[in-house]
C-alpha cells in the first residue's frame, strides 16, 4: 500500500506538471496569434463600410420622401420631379461609391 500511494502521488505530480506546462503554452500562443496592425485595418475598414451604409440609408430615405406626390402638385409636375429626383439619386449613390473606393485605394497605398 505504501508503494501504491507513492506511485499515485508521483503520477499525480507528473500530470499536474504537464497540465501546467500545457496551460502556459496555450496562453502564450493565444496572445501572439494576430498582429495588432491587422485589427486596426479591419476596424478602419468596418468603420468606412458602416459610414457608407449610413450614407446610403440616409440617401434612400431622402429619395423616398422626395418621390412621394405633394398635395399641391399636378400629375405632370410630379412625373417631371420624379425624373429629376431619380437622376439626382443616382448621382448621389455614385458619389458615395466613389468616396468609398477612393478611401480604400488610398488606404491600400499606405
Amino acid at each position: 500500500m505504501n508503494t501504491m500511494t507513492k506511485k499515485i502521488i508521483a503520477y499525480s505530480m507528473v500530470g499536474l506538471l504537464q497540465l501546467g506546462l500545457g496551460v502556459s503554452a496555450s496562453e502564450a500562443a493565444q496572445k501572439h496569434s494576430e498582429p495588432p496592425r491587422q485589427e486596426q485595418g479591419n476596424d478602419r475598414q468596418q468603420q468606412e463600410e458602416q459610414e457608407r451604409d449610413n450614407r446610403i440609408q440616409a440617401e434612400n430615405e431622402r429619395h423616398e420622401r422626395e418621390m412621394r406626390r405633394r398635395d399641391n402638385e399636378s400629375e405632370q409636375e410630379w412625373h417631371e420631379r420624379q425624373a429629376q429626383e431619380n437622376e439626382k439619386h443616382d448621382k448621389k449613390l455614385k458619389t458615395i461609391s466613389k468616396l468609398v473606393l477612393s478611401r480604400s485605394s488610398n488606404a491600400d497605398d499606405n
